[in-house]
């Protein structure tokens, strides 16, 4: 076990750190897969949805990402670290008011239709900018779509818009839909939300729910030799604990997302014919936070916001929660995020005689039992360690006289007591740093987002001063001084706490030897998986 703790605290610098302690990490090129072959992967949810361009979410993205495609997707290196997919080229005006994307010719929907630039500015007019959680944001200042050909698409904005941005977003926000299925219909309420049609290399076959999603190859792919796998199988696991199981059965083939628990995977690495792939999360960043509902007049109190997070150890937590495969956070930018992370905002220490200072201030006294108030606390059901961390939290905050509620939910009855409900005080919440503050970041305290947007600010929120920060950046085309607004915006959000930035940590996958081309992007689990195969 010592060992391991080697690559815990270096999980997040990159990939090889499980490999520098033994444990393999085999991988082969795309130009060595055989073709062929099913693949059997868990998955820990079901969602409700499968429609990424709507859901910007993860759970969305690990079964949709392989159906519907976006116009770019990132990539290990390479010019701004992208890949085309449906779109082959894009260029940004000067002034930030435009750009120009040239598409893919010769690409079909799953149901024949051709693809054409009609979809895309479909999909960012009718969707993207109105509906996405994400990309509402993004493109909150895109005005049209051109298109003066099947080929070409020309966004144009109202105000300058940072072409750092678009390029960080392309494969977050611009999850590309049929314009002939979804036109004249209820978007949100469409049936092809659960069952999708894409232009990916794989089609989806059927859901059987409780049991599996199954995806077919997609044998009209524009990728020439793509897809390798004949069909994928997500088979519904929630009880991580029995991923491992399966994979250890050879009933599975891959695991992601840690769902082989922490604890096990030292044990599970040692398995012949299984490997360990830290690889594959560098633009996913996680990051635990205490979501606050601020329409809750005790927690509208900044003094009683800032004992709560004086009240949390976030190193037990880290070498507790985490078993050292994560980090203390700072602020609401991750550490390994150097083109936005300010280390000059000051973090809150472990102390809980200051949290009951503070708490006295306030004005909430303990009253005869100890206790000064009390919180019904939601912790998002996603993982297991934002669950302990829950239990953690209750424990945490009573030692300062606050007497919390666990209120454990299933992942649907969860989003909708907190993000459409607004059914909590405190929360539980995972959100993604993905590369970019305006991507899916400033999202989590900007004011005035609607309610029913998941993994955005519904505690109700509002800070004008941070609000003008965003909105600047927003549109700041220099990049020196972009990255200064958001300086000032992490100082104001750790200084105010709209939120609570607890850790930051990244993922492990689990795989057969017999997986090939696993963890080949920055955002392998969410990508289309064209190339991974399986070896003969």
């Amino acid at each position: 076990m010592a060992g391991l703790l080697i690559s815990r605290r270096n999980l997040l610098l990159g990939a090889g750190a499980l490999a520098a302690v033994g444990l393999p990490l085999r991988m082969a090129w795309p130009e060595e897969a055989p073709r062929g072959g099913r693949l059997v992967v868990a998955a820990d949810s079901e969602p409700r949805t499968l429609n990424p361009a709507i859901v910007a979410s993860n759970g969305v993205f690990f079964i949709a990402s392989k159906v519907i495609e976006p116009l770019a997707e990132a990539m290990m290196d390479g010019e701004g670290g992208l890949a085309p997919r449906l779109a082959t080229s894009w260029e940004g005006s000067e002034d930030g008011l435009s750009i120009t994307f040239r598409l893919r010719e010769g690409v079909t929907w799953h149901d024949g239709e051709p693809f054409s630039s009609a979809d895309v500015a479909f999909s960012a007019m009718e969707v993207w900018k109105p509906l996405q959680n994400l990309g509402r944001v993004v493109f909150a200042n895109l005005d049209t779509v051109e298109t003066p050909d099947a080929h070409t698409a020309i966004f144009r904005f109202s105000a300058p818009t940072p072409i750092q941005l678009i390029r960080n977003a392309l494969p977050v926000v611009t999850s590309v839909l049929p314009k002939h299925l979804y036109e004249g219909t209820d978007i949100a309420a469409n049936p092809a939300n659960k069952a999708p049609v894409g232009t990916g290399p794989f089609k989806f076959a059927e859901h059987r729910p409780g049991e599996y999603y199954r995806l077919t190859r997609n044998d009209a792919y524009w990728g020439e030799g793509l897809p390798k796998l004949d069909e994928i199988i997500f088979r519904v696991l929630p009880d991580r604990a029995a991923a491992a199981s399966a994979l250890e059965a050879g009933e599975i083939q891959l695991a992601a997302f840690s769902q082989v628990p922490l604890v096990d995977l030292e044990r599970i690495a040692s398995v012949p014919g299984l490997k360990v792939v830290t690889e594959g999360y560098e633009a996913l960043t996680y990051q635990l936070v205490v979501e606050i509902n601020h329409r809750n007049e005790i927690l509208a109190n900044r003094k009683v916001r800032q004992a709560l997070s004086h009240a949390i150890d976030r190193d037990f937590v880290v070498d507790t929660v985490f078993l050292g495969y994560a980090q203390a956070a700072t602020g609401p930018v991750p550490q390994n995020a150097p083109q936005f992370y300010n280390p000059d905002v000051k973090p809150y220490s472990f102390d809980i005689e200051r949290a009951d200072r503070l708490l006295d201030e306030a004005g909430y006294l303990r009253g005869e039992d100890g206790k000064r108030f009390s919180l019904r606390l939601l912790p998002a059901p996603f993982f297991s360690e934002t669950r302990q961390f829950g239990d953690y939290l209750r424990q945490a905050l009573g030692k300062v006289g606050i007497d919390v509620t666990l209120v454990n939910n299933d992942t649907p009855a969860h989003l909708k007591a907190v993000y459409t409900d607004h059914d909590f005080d405190i929360s539980v919440g995972s959100p993604v740093f993905r590369g970019d503050p305006a991507i899916s970041t400033t999202i989590l305290v900007q004011s005035g987002i609607p309610d029913g947007v998941p993994f955005s600010n519904q505690g109700g929120y509002a800070n004008a001063e941070l609000d003008t920060i965003i909105d600047q950046a927003a549109e700041t085309i220099d990049t020196e001084a972009r990255t200064a607004l958001y300086n000032d915006f992490q100082r104001i959000v750790v200084e105010d706490l709209p939120l609570i930035n607890v850790a930051e940590w990244g993922f492990t996958t689990v795989a057969s030897d017999t997986v090939l081309n696993v963890g080949n992007n920055p955002r392998w689990p969410v990508s289309n998986w064209a190339d991974t195969a399986l070896a003969s």
